[in-house]
């Protein structure tokens, strides 16, 4: 007997369309293809010929300073003015609070279709490990909804902010999944590449991967924010391909033609991830430009050609970096499509790609991810009938389902009245 069957899938835009069931049991993918209309389930939905993909996957996501814009805006705009006004905020970081923030996100999260979020808490004196013990509670007490993984993450700098190295050891020590960097933000080049050697140093003694905030500017004047070379080199110096991932990397863009793709090949060998942000880098970028404003969003489709495993993400949700967002990975990637030039069926399968597929690989979790028979049921069910349309139809996720269990459904109904159909009084 199954738990659940999800009968007349939608998996493909195959020419003619067709359709597929997707049978789950003891929270596993069981088969795919044609179940017997007679099988046993404990549950059944009819997809309908609704898309279904494996479940969104939230890359880089700071759930513990998630909606502080309504206590404090950044008014500035910039990230100086962010990091600022962050910085006033987290003084007065309760774990009651931060976790009523987080779980609020989270949860629009796995409405939106997530089942993954690598979650990047503040680690350093003013915030201490308060962000970092409440993501590792949210990781048990919401696992049966979505799998949360947990950066240390030192916003203010490990040298610049003294004391930042013992709580990012001692983050390691009590479970955090992943090492995190921010290698721009130290007093000068020298600490900055002395950040980033710490980082890898603590990736090696505590086994886990490096997951680093990098490039964070409109151009590279500041060699603080031209650091992607020195972190390939580290990454090859350590022995972690496919274990490191960079988020932003906007002075990219703002690199001649020939730099930016001699920095993108590095990345492709070194296996270096890249994690866009786009909803964070269009808001904090170009502010200092009077005309032909730079929106700094990196180089997607240059990064996806060159062969380097590049996802995207929220990052931030209604704070002083990006006061807007739902947790919606569509939406964002939607976003990515419009500012991107990413307009084609094909670059819609890639935006879908970075998501789910690439997504899992650049979290570790692809092994057991996906739509085939022996990956875990993480899967999200869509109100629309083509993958192509996914991002344009800002579709309803009609159901998601975390290890064959649905934690989430949406139903919704709109109707357009003729004007020529007699209204109620």
């Amino acid at each position: 007997m199954y738990d659940l069957v999800l009968r007349r899938a939608r998996v493909d835009d195959a020419d003619p369309p067709h359709t597929v069931d997707i049978a789950i049991a003891g929270g596993v993918i069981a088969a795919v293809g044609d179940v017997p209309p007679d099988a046993e389930a404990a549950q059944t939905l009819d997809c309908d010929g609704m898309v279904v993909l494996p479940g969104l996957i939230e890359a880089h996501l700071h759930l513990d300073k998630a909606l502080l814009d309504r206590q404090l805006p950044n008014a500035a705009g910039t990230l100086a003015g962010a990091i600022e006004v962050t910085g006033t905020l987290k003084r007065g970081f309760t774990p009651e609070t931060v976790r009523a923030r987080a779980a609020t996100v989270l949860r629009w999260a796995v409405a939106n279709g997530t089942t993954l979020i690598r979650a990047h808490p503040d680690v350093d004196p003013i915030a201490g490990l308060t962000g970092l013990d409440v993501m590792l509670e949210l990781r048990e007490s919401h696992r049966d909804m979505v799998d949360l993984q947990v950066v240390a993450f030192p916003q203010e700098g490990i040298e610049r902010a003294p004391g930042t190295y013992e709580l990012l050891r001692e983050s390691l020590r009590r479970g955090a999944d992943v090492v995190g960097g921010c290698t721009y933000n130290e007093g000068d080049l020298d600490a900055c590449r002395r950040h980033i050697d710490t980082v890898f140093a603590l990736a090696d003694e505590f086994g886990v991967p490096a997951d680093l905030h990098a490039d964070f500017a409109d151009d590279t004047r500041d060699a603080r924010f031209a650091l992607a070379e020195a972190i390939a080199d580290a990454t090859e110096r350590h022995g972690m391909a496919g274990r490191v991932a960079l988020g932003h990397v906007t002075s990219l863009a703002a690199r001649a033609p020939a730099e930016r793709a001699a920095v993108i090949g590095r990345l492709a060998e070194a296996g270096v991830a890249v994690v866009a942000l786009p909803a964070t880098d269009l808001h904090l970028g170009g502010r200092g430009d009077t005309a032909a404003v730079r929106r700094g969003v990196t180089p997607v489709r240059e990064l996806l050609d060159a062969g380097v495993l590049t996802g995207y993400s929220s990052n931030n949700v209604r704070n002083a970096f990006t006061p807007f967002g739902n947790a919606d990975m569509l939406e964002i990637g939607l976003l990515l499509a419009q500012t991107c030039h990413l307009g084609s069926p094909a670059d819609t399968e890639r935006i879908l790609a970075m998501a789910t597929t690439s997504a899992a690989r650049i979290t570790g979790t692809d092994a057991d991810y996906g739509i085939r028979p022996g990956a875990r049921a993480d899967l999200v069910v869509l109100g629309t009938r083509r993958r192509a349309d996914v991002l344009t139809d800002r579709p309803d996720r009609r159901w998601v389902v975390k290890r064959g269990r649905v934690v989430a459904r949406t139903t919704r109904t709109t109707e357009v009245l003729d004007g020529r159909v007699p209204q109620p009084a």
